[in-house]
């Protein structure tokens, strides 16, 4: 598989704030999706979770089906029981022909709180990472051996948020479970994507995208702002428009084969969705030609 260059439905309709593109249609998104160049999606809450609907609607614009977003909670339960809960989605993505699997615990996470600012994320004891990561590598290895590998999404408001973190989480799994390189939650983590895909290289199996706005994330910061109060002030932006070096995080990535998606959430009303998912499509086969990957 070569690099192919998908989209994530957040630019268009939020899953954490259903009120932010609430009222676009899924064939809108869609649509503007394959003007603007993009091959896949990643699931969102409008789409249907039954393969053949699933599969109805993205043939019409040409559309594979990425990975999607799963919710874990393997703080609370064994892999077992994750796996029960799991199956239903990971089962979609069989059917789908979807080789990877967007992955992160969110039994104890904030990012969906607006209530809460991030200075109040979950933060893990130094003793519980093995056992948590024992119970993701049991996951993993189990969703691998069925042919769909989990890629655990690093994010905002969870316990695996900054650099430490990421570096704690690896650690404490085995080689089944591969990292979702995301350069925005990376940089705003207080991470150098770069480094990261240096030192991850052989255990990343999926990208997302997105640009950070230095000047929304730095307010951020100082007021004590909530995720999505982030998100809605813009801290977040397509590649291209914030302080992200893209070119150098994808020459640590030689010989990356798989999916590069823009998952770049925005308010719709303030980023029109269109406008901003071709100049992120632009810039970012710009970046990946200049990187060599392309």
């Amino acid at each position: 598989m070569t690099i192919r260059i998908g989209a994530n439905p957040i630019g268009w309709s939020n899953d954490d704030m259903l009120e932010l593109g609430g009222e676009t249609p899924l064939e809108v998104c869609l649509a503007e999706a394959k003007e603007a160049g993009f091959e896949g999606m990643e699931l969102g809450n409008k789409f249907p979770r039954e393969p053949e609907a699933l599969k109805k609607a993205l043939a019409p614009f040409d559309m594979a089906c990425v990975s999607g977003w799963y919710s874990a909670e393997l703080l609370t339960r064994d892999a077992d029981a994750e796996m029960k809960a799991l199956r239903p989605h990971l089962d979609l993505l069989k059917a789908m022909g979807s080789n990877v699997l967007v992955f992160a615990e969110t039994s104890n996470a904030i990012h969906g709180d607006r209530s809460k600012p991030l200075s109040q994320r979950p933060v893990m004891k130094d003793g519980d990472w093995t056992e948590f990561g024992r119970r993701i590598t049991q996951v993993a290895e189990r969703t691998l051996q069925e042919g769909v590998r989990v890629v655990y999404h690093h994010h905002m408001g969870t316990i695996v948020e900054s650099e430490a973190d990421i570096d704690a989480f690896m650690r404490s799994t085995g080689e089944a479970v591969h990292l979702l390189l995301d350069t925005g939650h990376a940089t705003w983590g207080g991470a150098d994507p770069a480094a990261l895909a240096r030192r991850y290289r052989n255990r990343i199996s999926h990208v997302h995208t997105k640009d950070v706005r230095k000047s929304v994330m730095e307010k951020s910061r100082a007021e004590g702002w909530s995720f999505l109060d982030s998100v809605i002030e813009g801290v977040y932006t397509v590649p291209g428009d914030g302080m992200v070096d893209f070119v150098s995080v994808f020459k640590e990535l030689p010989g990356y084969s798989g999916w590069v998606v823009i998952e770049a959430e925005q308010d719709p009303k303030k980023a029109h969705p269109l406008t901003y998912a071709k100049m992120g499509y632009a810039n970012l086969t710009r970046y990946l030609k200049e990187a060599g990957l392309r």
